[in-house]
């Protein structure tokens, strides 16, 4: 069905909308009012127009599980949210006070007021990891001021939570962050450190405290990378009053090593409050950067930031394990994703604590360029998301068990088997069609994947699970076990 038009004076679900605050890139912010609910109100909407970037909305649906999990006066009080299926969007408060983000005219500021800010900034950091976020874009324009003084922390899509399905990390390879503030752990595809946080609040008071930023503004994988081997010019040396107490907690906060920082944010807002207690180091007194042999040595030195192989969070036991299932959306295939689903439902009777990720892939052309919109207005990603979701509601799973994810792709089989390395899958379900020229000629995506998946794969032919329909083998080889029916 068409998407709701959003325009000033439109009613959605009981909220009037009132003027565009900001349109950005990923989503646009409108005021709204609601007859029930008292106080100014925002409204955030998904961008979903042609050629918009899918992780604006696997972002949007990040932020749509985190919001409402947090609570205290750092985060925005979540309202209420709009159907995925229909039209998504978020209500939360508006906070009356002004962002960071015109405090970069200013810059730089006193060593004093850089300071302050921090500890505000790491007690609102403190508070969304006690609650179990990370928020990973950490910048001006992200941080608000209550008129009260405690910083607001807005705009969780490239968030991770504990105990949420990490989408972004799951799906997209290349980091997503805002480049100058990007931790060099982040910047390698980890997300699961609260500290990362850290490093982008001592970019922000470098920054502040100097007028440059540390690292630049880099718009390259490779110029985000420099930051792992070459350290930034010592505040000091920029801003000869700086203390050196407080160009330790800076340059401690900028470590490329997350074990190098502080222990929590709390503790970090601990040293801003009581100066008199840092412990001063080589760091506070340092007035160059390192010798070029130094950073030579740092460059190639294997051991300098050690990231784990595989990207997902902490491995789960035996008991929790992680099951995909590829799903063709196809009409033709309905009687495959049917049999898909009941081999997924009877798996689960037996693995109470097993976490389902349904993945579906949107073929890209190799040299045409593809239409982010379908012949109706509807964004392609989107819709194919809502009906992994219809696909998913007999499963009646709860939300943290099963998510749900578009990979976009020019080989199918290839998306798939980079899913399921990168995510520590356990059992993948595939459904495979009837034989057919073409399938004889270039091989299934089935067959690809289950021969080289590392981890157990189910292949289901047929609607209706008989055993004449399929039957299970498993092979042991070097890549691990499959089962083929």
């Amino acid at each position: 069905m068409p998407q709701p038009l959003i325009s000033t004076g439109a009613t959605l679900d009981g909220y009037v909308i009132g003027e565009r605050i900001h349109r950005g890139g990923m989503a646009s912010i409108w005021a709204v009012t609601h007859p029930e609910i008292e106080g100014p109100l925002l409204m955030k909407v998904p961008v979903m127009s042609e050629g918009v970037d899918p992780a604006a909305i696997v972002g949007f649906e990040m932020e749509q599980m985190i919001l409402p999990r947090l609570s205290g006066p750092h985060v925005p009080r979540f309202i209420s949210q709009g159907d995925f299926g229909v039209q998504p969007y978020l209500v939360m408060e508006r906070v009356p006070g002004p962002s960071l983000l015109p405090t970069l005219t200013s810059l730089p500021l006193s060593w004093q007021a850089v300071a302050t800010l921090g500890r505000k900034i790491a007690v609102a950091l403190d508070d969304i990891h006690r609650q179990h976020v990370v928020h990973l874009d950490v910048k001006p324009s992200n941080l608000l001021t209550r008129p009260t003084g405690e910083i607001v922390l807005i705009d969780f899509g490239l968030s991770h939570h504990d105990e949420l399905p990490d989408l972004m990390g799951e799906e997209f390879r290349l980091p997503y962050g805002t480049a100058p503030y990007m931790a060099p752990e982040q910047v390698l595809g980890l997300r699961l450190d609260p500290r990362s946080d850290q490093f982008a609040l001592g970019v922000l008071m470098y920054f502040f405290l100097t007028g440059i930023r540390p690292f630049g503004d880099p718009q390259r994988l490779s110029g985000l990378k420099r930051r792992i081997w070459r350290d930034p010019v010592p505040p000091r040396k920029l801003v000869p009053d700086c203390p050196p107490w407080l160009q330790e907690v800076i340059l401690r906060c900028l470590e490329v090593h997350p074990a190098w920082r502080f222990p929590t944010a709390a503790h970090l807002a601990m040293a801003l409050l009581h100066p008199d207690q840092v412990k001063l180091t080589a760091r506070s007194e340092k007035l160059q950067q390192d010798s070029f042999t130094k950073v030579l040595r740092r460059r190639f030195a294997d051991h300098q930031l050690s990231i784990p192989k595989h990207k997902a969070p902490i491995r789960h036991d035996g008991d929790a394990p992680i099951l995909a299932v590829a799903i063709d959306l196809a009409p033709e295939a309905a009687p495959i994703a049917e049999t898909l689903r009941t081999m997924v439902s009877r798996m689960l009777t037996t693995l109470p604590g097993a976490r389902v990720a349904c993945l579906n892939v949107l073929k890209q052309g190799r040299i045409t360029l593809d239409q982010t919109l379908d012949d109706q207005g509807r964004n392609i990603h989107h819709q194919r998301l809502v009906e992994l979701r219809n696909w998913a509601i007999p499963l009646d799973l709860e939300e943290g068990r099963i998510s749900f994810h578009v990979l976009q792709s020019t080989d199918p089989a290839s998306a798939i088997l980079q899913y399921v390395n990168a995510n520590q899958v356990d059992h993948l379900v595939i459904g495979a069609r009837a034989s057919s020229l073409r399938r004889s000629l270039l091989g299934s995506v089935s067959s690809q994947v289950a021969a080289q998946a590392p981890c157990t794969v189910t292949v289901a032919r047929s609607r209706r699970l008989r055993k004449a329909d399929f039957k299970e083998v498993t092979v042991e080889d070097s890549s691990g076990t499959w089962t083929v029916g």
